[in-house]
């Protein structure tokens, strides 16, 4: 994705000292680009946990690079192995849902298991991060790749007319390491110069789809316009909805998908409208074990505070205002679980599947010795 021109990456290897991870730090955005390093694996983990760093991808590709600074910092000694499973725990205590990092956590330490001295599981570390985010931006992109023929499809039977396309939170490029999975066919499609136009929610209480979404939606100059949370159905309702795509924290191997909070109410609306509902994942959003997403995914509770207050703008400072009664208490969950039922689609970096095991275990036979 460029930013004003200039291609970035989310995540990347500082140029000159490749023990110096740098990150968007996109708790700043749309207002300020603030490139923040990371340099101690308790730097990634307060990355992580305070969402300097978000989404299900890029999530996975920082726990990976967290995972070769914990390399770095391991003592020369036998406790090193021991070192480095404690900082895979640290790290994936600080965001539960997403399933992307405890597997890029586990790739690593399979992965290290095969050096023979320190300095080698140091090399087969960095190794591994970079084939991480690698691999993140390249299904990110073949996931563009597939799901533009949906929109293709649509634009057809509209007669290229704009296809209006409503998406939830941010699961974009700087939710991944590049491309985004939600975004990416949008991105494909106004590249081969089909008419499109983006309904933007803006996903209280953190707003990812408002300052994020939209900010790089415009960076890309794509049409789009931002609604309040509770205007999709609405949209629905008078056919200015062709397709809804979103994005995926963790979804099982038989298609309920856990994303961010709100998502759920967009399916009902979309099913109610005959609206198409899409979710745009990478493989690494798989969870192979999970079978029942609403009993079985854990949902992440976060703080009050982010309910109670909102940041933006304001004199050209970034400020903090109060937005409820001071003592009302306040619930925060993060996410909710959109059962297969309620799903149109599966767009991965292997093609489209339907929202069941069968379908879902055709696309990658190599996971069915899990489930017979």
């Amino acid at each position: 994705m460029k930013v004003n021109g200039k291609h970035y990456r989310t995540i990347w290897i500082d140029e000159v000292d490749d023990t110096v991870i740098r990150i968007i730090d996109q708790r700043f955005l749309p207002h300020k680009f603030i490139i923040e390093d990371l340099k101690t694996v308790d730097n990634v983990a307060i990355a992580i946990k305070d969402m300097h760093v978000r989404g299900a991808g890029l999530i996975g590709a920082t726990a990976g690079y967290g995972m070769y600074l914990a390399a770095l910092e391991a003592p020369h000694d036998s406790s090193f192995d021991d070192y480095l499973v404690n900082a895979g725990e640290k790290l994936k205590a600080t965001r539960p849902t997403a399933v992307n990092l405890s597997w890029a956590v586990g790739k690593q330490l399979k992965a290290m298991k095969d050096g023979s001295s320190p300095e080698d599981k140091k090399a087969i570390a960095f190794k591994t991060a970079n084939e991480i985010a690698d691999s993140d931006a390249d299904y990110c992109r073949r996931i563009g790749e597939y799901g533009v023929k949906i929109i293709e499809g649509i634009s057809r039977k509209k007669g290229g007319k704009t296809v209006n396309i409503l998406t939830h939170c941010n699961a974009g490029w700087l939710a991944f390491v590049d491309y985004g999975s939600a975004t990416s066919p949008i991105y494909a499609a106004f590249d081969k110069g089909k008419a499109v136009h983006v309904w933007v929610d803006e996903t209280r209480p953190r707003n990812q789809g408002s300052s994020l979404t939209a900010w790089e939606l415009g960076q890309h100059h794509v049409p789009h316009t931002i609604i309040p949370d509770n205007v999709g159905g609405h949209l629905m309702q008078h056919g200015q909805v062709d397709l809804v795509i979103v994005g995926s924290d963790r979804t099982t191997f038989t298609g309920d998908v856990a994303n961010k909070t709100g998502t759920y109410l967009k399916a009902l609306a979309a099913m109610d409208n005959r609206v198409p509902f899409y979710v745009a994942l990478p493989s690494s959003s798989f969870d192979w074990e999970m079978e029942n997403g609403i009993k079985e995914i854990p949902i992440e509770e976060r703080g009050a505070d982010e309910v109670k207050y909102m940041e933006g703008l304001c004199d050209g400072e970034i400020k903090k205002i109060l937005l409820t009664p001071e003592n009302s208490p306040a619930t925060n969950f993060a996410f909710d679980v959109t059962p297969a039922r309620l799903i149109t689609g599966l767009i991965t970096e292997r093609g489209i599947c339907n929202p069941n095991k069968e379908s879902i275990l055709n696309l990658f036979p190599e996971k069915k010795n899990y489930h017979g």
